[in-house]
């Protein structure tokens, strides 16, 4: 991967380089001059492909490009987070701090203002028209903070989201047990379930049995040994205790960075930069793609400008990041032609998130975790949801609360539409949004399970919320199945921005990897040495 001519700040302006002079480091005077100038380097090269992005789709796309031959370069806006016994690496969730909040996210998290000082933490949250959407920054994207649920959807209900030419018979047999195996899934030991660390979890599956629903442990990413040996005191609990909601400490969970980026940088071919923040991508004249990269410090202070090129870009920076990117480039004109139905078919994977206080039932102090059991519904494929526990952080004490994640099949859709005063992609969705599905049909599941003497308040009726944003880019409208963005030679989207907005009550993880894989197994057969 080559380096080209590196210039000054002052070298590039003079050249005739794009500066922005209020990013970090520069002043406007009254009169409109700097009125302090720093020094920034100006860097161009050319890369065979650029991912933007680290996550599942990121991930998935380095690994099979490499394996296929083709170097590749990730852009990842985060930091890496590496992890191992007893390390301090991730925020605790009871004591959040600096870590926790991307530095230019909205000011306020979970309907909270928050004043951490400014850092490239976990999580960015986007405000729109009654939503609020997070997701994650940090090589490793999503499975950084995900708790690790992997559903694979059923057929029929599949069928209701998705394209049929998608071949859910294929990748039932071929890609979701690819990306099974990548993630080293497993479900929690019994002699776990059985201490008294997870009592809650054993409350949980009473109650659904009870109410006559079904009950079922969740495969997860994770070696559940790890947990094993908190409970036998060689290492400080991060499991155990339910403080892995933003990252797992002890390591020992198989996210991206330690499966797929790992095993695509081992190749010797693939080559990930942090805390590079993309802002803009374009199509040059020659018809490549060049994208303008901040290279930031840990304060989000730009250190260096980078303007790069490619005939092959690949946008995996999740349904938020890539829909903004090029709903952005859109409404300026920096790609012309962009299909019409860019910015569409954006979902909330109709996510609900409860809290549940049962006085009478003993939930434990500590709650352990991350996730064990779930209810799946899904006899009816219109209807179907998805109820699952999740532990609460530690308190100290047995509060008899904790927590609920429900999703299932909804057609609700909202959009991005460009606003060229802000030069922002602002997000829209409808007042009443996922109300059908959630309303009619989770939260008579969730109460169904936690019987009439228990508490449960629903806090996306307090703060309407998402942490499983998916399309925006989505496949039909925009891009072939295969994330070919229509009418843009070497262009691609593959990621939860390229899923038609719900997937089909289940979380999105292995959907959108296994979804990858399938394209990526007929973009090296087709593309490789034509258009990659």
């Amino acid at each position: 991967m080559s380096a080209f001519s590196r210039r000054s700040f002052l070298g590039a302006a003079a050249a005739g380089a794009a500066l922005t002079l209020s990013q970090p480091g520069f002043a406007l005077g009254g009169n409109g001059i700097a009125a302090r100038v720093r020094r920034v380097e100006v860097v161009r090269e050319e890369h065979r492909v650029i991912v933007i992005g680290s996550g599942f789709g990121g991930g998935v796309t380095a690994l099979r490009l490499a394996r296929a031959g083709v170097p590749v370069l990730v852009l990842e806006r985060g930091l890496r987070w590496p992890t191992g016994p007893n390390s301090d690496t991730f925020p605790r969730a009871a004591a959040p701090d600096k870590r926790i909040l991307w530095y230019g996210s909205a000011p306020q998290l979970f309907g909270r203002p928050v004043g951490f000082d400014p850092y490239p933490g976990l999580l960015d949250t986007v405000a729109g028209d009654h939503m609020t959407a997070l997701c994650a920054a940090g090589v490793g994207g999503g499975s950084l903070v995900y708790q690790g649920m992997s559903l694979q959807p059923r057929k029929e209900a599949f069928l209701t989201q998705f394209p049929e030419q998608l071949d859910w018979d294929t990748m039932n047999r071929v890609h979701y047990p690819r990306v099974a195996q990548m993630l080293r899934l497993a479900t929690a030991p019994d002699e776990l379930i059985d201490s008294p660390h997870y009592n809650v979890v054993r409350v949980f599956a009473d109650h659904v049995r009870k109410a006559g629903l079904p009950v079922s442990k969740i495969p997860m990413p994770i070696d559940w040994n790890y947990a094993l040996d908190e409970l036998k005191g060689r290492m400080k609990p991060s499991y155990t205790n339910g403080d892995g909601a933003l990252g797992v400490n002890n390591g020992g969970k198989h996210s991206v960075d330690v499966t797929y980026i790992a095993a695509a940088e081992a190749t010797g071919l693939v080559q990930v930069e942090p805390l590079h923040h993309v802002t803009d991508i374009e199509r040059a004249a020659d018809g490549r793609w060049t994208v303008h990269v901040d290279r930031i410090d840990t304060t989000g202070t730009v250190v260096e400008n980078k303007i790069l090129t490619t005939p092959a870009l690949v946008l995996a920076a999740g349904s938020l990041n890539t829909t903004k990117l090029l709903v952005r480039a859109a409404g300026k004109g920096t790609i012309p032609d962009l299909p019409d139905g860019l910015g569409a078919n954006w979902g909330t994977n109709a996510d609900r998130i409860y809290t549940w206080t049962c006085l009478d039932s003993d939930f434990g102090a500590p709650q352990g975790g991350p996730v064990v059991y779930g209810s799946l519904n899904w006899d009816e494929p219109a209807t179907a949801a998805t109820v699952i526990q999740a532990s609460i952080p530690p308190m100290g004490i047995d509060a008899h609360t904790t927590m609920l994640v429900g999703y299932g099949v909804s057609d609700a859709r909202g959009r991005f539409d460009y606003d060229a005063v802000t030069d922002a992609a602002v997000l829209r969705w409808p007042e009443d949004g996922d109300a059908v599905i959630q309303d009619g049909r989770i939260g008579p599941l969730v109460r169904r399970i936690t019987g009439a003497t228990c508490t449960l308040v629903d806090t996306n009726a307090v703060m309407p919320s998402t942490w499983h944003p998916l399309g925006g880019a989505s496949m039909g409208p925009v891009c072939d199945l295969d994330g070919r963005v229509h009418g843009q030679r070497g262009l691609y989207v593959l990621d939860g921005a390229l899923i038609p907005g719900n997937c089909a009550a289940c979380n999105p993880s292995m959907t959108i990897a296994a979804v990858a894989e399938r394209a990526l197994d007929n973009l090296v057969t087709q593309d490789v040495g034509s258009v990659i």
